[in-house]
Parts: C-alpha cells; sequence; structure tokens
C-alpha cells in the first residue's frame, strides 16, 4: 500500500488513538441521562473527523479480547461501528492481537501497562502516562513496520 495515511486505536471507553502528526485519548463514557447508543455515536463522529483531518486509508488496532464482560461488549459494539465505518468510506483496516502488539513494544507478549507505557516513552518520546494512548502509539509503530 503506497502513501499510507493511518489512523491506530486501542478501541475502549478511553479510546487511544495516534496519527502520523497527533495523539491522545478520547473519553466515551456515557454521561448522565444519555442511552448507551451515544458512545457509538460520539465514536463514529470522531472516526469522521480525523479521517477528514488525516485523510486517513489505514486503520489498525487491537483485536478483541479480555475476560470482562461489560468490557467486551463495549470494545464489541465500537469494533462493529469502525468495521461498518471502514467498508462504508472504501478505507482498509486490519486488528493486531494484544500479545502481538505487547511483544513488538516491549519484546514480552504479555507486558503489564506500566511496561506499555514505559517503552512508548523509550522508543517514541512519549510525553504522557495514559496507557492507551501508549498502546495505540505501539499499534501505529507496529503497523508501519508491518507494511514497510
Amino acid at each position: 500500500m503506497n502513501n499510507l495515511k493511518i489512523l491506530s486505536l486501542d478501541v475502549a471507553t478511553h479510546c487511544g488513538w495516534c496519527t502520523e502528526t497527533a495523539s491522545g485519548v478520547w473519553d466515551f463514557s456515557i454521561k448522565r441521562d444519555e442511552s448507551s447508543g451515544m458512545r457509538l455515536i460520539r465514536f463514529k463522529s470522531k472516526l469522521r473527523e480525523l479521517v477528514d483531518i488525516e485523510k486517513v486509508n489505514l486503520i489498525t488496532f487491537e483485536r478483541t479480547s479480555g475476560f470482562h464482560k461489560n468490557a467486551l461488549i463495549v470494545q464489541a459494539e465500537l469494533h462493529g461501528v469502525l468495521k461498518i465505518f471502514c467498508e462504508e468510506n472504501k478505507i482498509e483496516y486490519r486488528a493486531f492481537s494484544a500479545s502481538e502488539i505487547k511483544k513488538f513494544a516491549t519484546g514480552k507478549g504479555n507486558a503489564g501497562k506500566p511496561a506499555m507505557v514505559q517503552a512508548a516513552q523509550e522508543k517514541y518520546g512519549y510525553a504522557g502516562y495514559n496507557d492507551n494512548e501508549a498502546d495505540a502509539i505501539h499499534i501505529y509503530q507496529l503497523t508501519k513496520s508491518f507494511y514497510t
């Protein structure tokens, strides 16, 4: 794929994201008196905003996994919105497993959150402490290495 414009995501209620020019965390917590569908609407809106600004043609993300039922449901719903968004907008997408991302980032497929943040700080100059953003940075770098 030539001229990649990548958006990498750690999809969750606190969604880490990373592009070539910036990274951050979106908070999709449900506000008082909102339906749970508002999380999905806000997620799609943020995708549209970044895709338009960055001219994204590839979205990568961490594959659904985990043990907490509610978190898995939220993540699965957001992944569904993401895939439909990509299909409707003819954007390629690819998922990586958590162990692939952790092994790429730290050399260990079972690295914890502090190790992932530290690796992002040391390898890429990440100045923050948010594990969701750090994961998105690693997914972005893994994507670049995978496609070059």
